[in-house]
């Protein structure tokens, strides 16, 4: 299977904004004098946060900032490099020195929020109000909502010194695991990413039977090590609630994203009880492909034979007209990507999967990493990276703390990307038959960052379930947690083959951030909602969605929700978005029935 060729070979980011070598002087000694100004932080205020008047503590709070600014800076260039190769020894030490040292330097620092939070509400409430304290007001009395959950700062020092030999030891082990996958298809070697993305290229099925048994053959040597780091990860998730008494397994993740159990409960509801829509879109693509049996594997296939290779000029060309279409400034934001070499988007041995787009990076811009393939999702994945970059550029002004968006909101400028070009891409297309093509192409999208993703929760929710009650799981086991859970969202729409039970080992965000997914099919809702109701307001709409960007996660994400016009705590909201999908599944519905009369 020879490697596409789509001009994307040389696109490699350039981090020299960061550190102009992983030798560069500079690095080590930002990370020493953050530890001196650490401990010095530490030697002047602990035991005192209490005492504190309001601009006493937005002092130090801005003193912590910019310490934590410091560490982020050399954190992120360090685990970039590591990122675009993971097979480079060099490169994992410097990463894992530089979480070793960021480490140190949290562990002088972790007092403050222990004795913030310990401070007496009432007290805390009228700091809160003071216009002294207003830039930090969000971040503080976010942080407050952990009160409950946090144990003696002795005990969170030795947490936060064992955390390097870790879940974050564990992450790192299995990324280089993953990364170091290849997949052999006609004596040919390539990555993982680019043999899945065949997937969406190869027009005969037969063809998509062999790459899918090559990836299944390509998981099975490390499949029982990448189940012991995920068995790994359940139980460590099981210690942290007990210790933390956390009510559920997802209640720490869904407390960091600003929502509560209750209301991620009424989304995961909302979908799992739509579940019609997937299998009647995918009864549809089984018709479209002439195939009496749709397999995992066939999901996105080609309607017809091997669609085009999409070069990477055309991408990058067709995703700043996207984004200037919207907005010029918009336009201009995305154009410095390309421009000054901030995109790693080459294929190449040893570069992690996926894509990321790294965007608090202080005082300096975000950078986006991704797996260029070629193929139209690739396209559609440029798009969603770089609207998670333009929400980093608008909302950097804010400092490190403030700019963080919750993960509920931080996928909506990068839906929002992506909705913009895919209509752009629909806009230029007269052929009936390539309509509809695009048109199934969105809604297989909108499946896989909605349905796709609470079935991923499902599993994980399984898992952590079935870890605490039956003990470490077997991988058949994990396997069978896999499959019931694809199967509950696929109906007889679609046959599991026994080569996909194990493709759950492949996914970093189990080990990596777990509880992470349903995050996408908020942003995805949310953001639809906002693109359905940019198509109707038109140009009314653009300052409101900026002031969003800009607003980074300086304020609730119910409140930054309201500024667009939204209620995210309304159940109706969910259904309303999900009806958007239904509509979409209509019309590709009636398109076929037209081409086909």
């Amino acid at each position: 299977m020879a490697a596409t060729v789509t001009g994307a070979e040389t696109v490699e980011w350039n981090l020299d904004d960061l550190y102009a070598a992983p030798d560069d002087p500079q690095l080590a000694g930002d990370l020493e004098t953050a530890l001196r100004d650490a401990k010095a932080f530490r030697e002047r205020y602990r035991g005192r946060i209490a005492e504190l008047d309001a601009a006493g503590l937005n002092e130090a709070t801005a003193e912590s900032e910019r310490i934590h600014s410091v560490v982020t800076r050399a954190q992120t260039y360090a685990e970039l490099r590591y990122a675009a190769d993971t097979s480079d020894e060099s490169r994992g030490a410097l990463a894992q020195r530089a979480r070793e040292q960021g480490t140190a330097i949290e562990t002088e620092l972790l007092f403050f929020e222990l004795e913030w939070v310990e401070v007496e509400d009432n007290r805390a409430e009228e700091l809160l109000a003071d216009p002294a304290l207003a830039k930090y007001a969000n971040v503080l009395r976010t942080e407050r909502r952990y009160r409950p959950h946090v144990l003696s700062e002795p005990e969170e020092r030795i947490d936060a010194e064992k955390s390097v030999t870790g879940n974050s030891a564990w992450v790192r082990l299995f990324e280089e695991l993953v990364a170091d996958l290849g997949v052999e298809v006609d004596g040919t070697t390539t990555s993982l990413d680019e043999a899945l993305s065949r997937l969406q290229q190869l027009g005969d099925q037969g063809a998509r039977r062999a790459v899918a048994e090559a990836v299944t053959e390509s998981l099975a040597p490390g499949l029982r090590t990448r189940a012991y780091i995920l068995n790994t990860v359940l139980n460590e998730r099981t210690i942290e609630d007990r210790l933390r008494t956390y009510p559920r397994w997802i209640s720490a993740r869904n407390l960091s994203n600003e929502i509560s159990d209750e209301a991620v409960d009424s989304l995961v509801e909302a979908l799992t009880s739509r579940y019609d829509i997937p299998q009647r879109y995918y009864r549809l693509k089984a018709k479209l492909l002439g195939l009496d049996t749709l397999y995992d594997y066939d999901r996105y296939a080609p309607l017809e034979g091997e669609p085009p290779t999409v070069s990477w000029d055309e991408a990058r060309d067709t995703v700043l007209e996207a984004f200037g279409n919207f907005d010029a400034r918009a336009g201009d934001i995305i154009s410095g990507f390309f421009e000054r070499d901030w995109i790693d988007a080459a294929l190449r041995p040893g570069k992690v999967q996926g894509a990321f787009c790294a965007t608090t990076v202080p005082d300096v811009h975000p950078y986006v990493l991704m797996n260029y393939a070629g193929e139209r999702r690739s396209v559609l994945t440029l798009a969603h990276e770089l609207g998670h970059g333009l929400h980093g550029v608008l909302a950097q002004p804010l400092g490190l703390l403030n700019a963080r968006s919750p993960l509920t909101l931080a996928e909506t400028a990068s839906v929002f990307g992506e909705a913009l070009t895919f209509q752009l891409l629909l806009e230029r297309e007269d052929d009936p038959r390539a309509r509809l093509s695009l048109l199934t192409g969105r809604i297989e999208d909108a499946l896989a960052t909605t349905f796709r993703q609470i079935a991923i929760n499902r599993f994980e929710d399984a898992a952590h379930g079935a870890r605490r009650t039956e003990g470490e799981l077997p991988v058949e086991r994990v396997n069978e947690i896999w499959a019931e859970t694809q199967r509950a969202m696929l109906g007889d729409a679609v046959q599991v083959s026994d080569g996909y039970r194990s493709w759950w080992s492949y996914i970093p965000h189990f080990i990596g951030v777990p509880g992470y997914v349903y995050a996408y099919a908020f942003g995805y809702l949310f953001s639809l909602a906002i693109y359905e109701r940019y198509v109707e307001q038109g140009d009314a709409l653009v300052e409101p969605i900026f002031d969003l960007l800009r607003a980074g996660g300086s304020a609730p994400p119910g409140e930054l929700a309201q500024r667009v016009g939204f209620d995210i705590e309304d159940p109706g909201f969910w259904s309303a978005g999900l009806e958007a999908v239904s509509v979409l599944v209509d019309e590709a519905e009636a398109l076929a029935g037209e081409i086909a009369g």
